[in-house]
């Protein structure tokens, strides 16, 4: 299914399930909806939208912008595609980002938001390196695929295959269940899109930039739509770096997951959809 934003940028997306809408905004930036899986462990208890952002996966190539504000406007052009007067928003990662701020810009629109595996409002410096080490730390158990990693990343230019792989070693990282973690991060690349560097680049600086903002804290502490915040316990990104958020929302919860990363879905489906039905009431 198509659906064409205000600027004309065509946008994939897919509607399954039933019951009440639940849009799912994927993680990046740069890559593609993830999320059939997720779909399919919720797809009795809600009608889940799944869309791929602008630029990335099989929406439409373009050349931009890459801002929050545009990704927010086409999450607004998802929503009146499918006739949603209200929905509840589930992002995961950069795709939490976005569903926050979509939150703080359309409250009214937003019956809840559910913030899977996010890194919270806080400065990208108060967490960003300890993420790094972790990162790489975790790759490092097997030597061979640290360097594989490194040189494929110092490398200037890489083939769509080295893409690929370089993505792949990067993912086993983000899977607590070390022994599962290259098959899980193999099936995060099948089908294969393409990462769009480009808005993965411009849309992070953006979020150094503006993350920790004063206006960002007082927004939170007005927001009066009712929030899941969801972890695995077990994701290399700082589970601090939440606490900025959860502290600032008015109505909030948070569930983390002992056994799952940064993908609590694949590693503890019970507990990650008894989490978020308990979010769509």
């Amino acid at each position: 299914m198509t659906v064409q934003t205000d600027d004309g940028v065509r946008l994939w997306a897919s509607a399954s399930g039933r019951g009440e809408p639940l849009v799912l905004c994927h993680g990046g930036p740069g890559l593609w909806d993830m999320f059939e899986d997720v779909a399919a462990l919720l797809g009795d208890l809600a009608t889940t939208v799944r869309w791929d952002q602008r630029g990335c996966g099989r929406s439409e190539r373009c050349a931009g912008p890459w801002t929050t504000d545009r990704f927010v406007a086409d999450l607004e052009a998802v929503r009146g595609h499918f006739g949603l007067e209200r929905t509840a928003l589930l992002g995961h990662s950069w795709g939490a980002q976005l569903a926050l701020a979509h939150a703080l810009a359309h409250p009214e629109r937003v019956s809840a938001l559910v913030y899977v595996a996010g890194t919270g409002i806080g400065p990208v410096a108060d967490w960003h390196p300890a993420y790094a080490g972790n990162l790489r730390a975790r790759i490092g158990e097997v030597p061979e695929r640290l360097a594989r990693w490194r040189d494929l990343t110092r490398r200037p230019q890489r083939t769509d295959e080295e893409d690929r792989e370089r993505a792949v070693l990067q993912w086993s990282a983000e899977f607590m269940d070390r022994e599962s973690a290259q098959e899980q991060a193999e099936r995060m690349a099948e089908p294969w899109f393409g990462i769009n560097d480009e808005c993965n680049k411009v849309l992070n600086l953006e979020l150094s930039r503006t993350m920790g903002a004063p206006e960002l804290y007082a927004a939170c502490r007005s927001l009066e739509v009712p929030v899941l915040i969801v972890d695995g316990a077990g994701d290399i990104r700082p589970r601090s770096a939440v606490d900025s958020l959860e502290r600032a929302l008015p109505r909030v919860r948070r569930v983390i997951l002992p056994g799952a990363g940064h993908l609590p879905w694949a590693e503890d489906p019970k507990g990650f959809r008894e989490a978020v039905a308990s979010a769509l009431g």
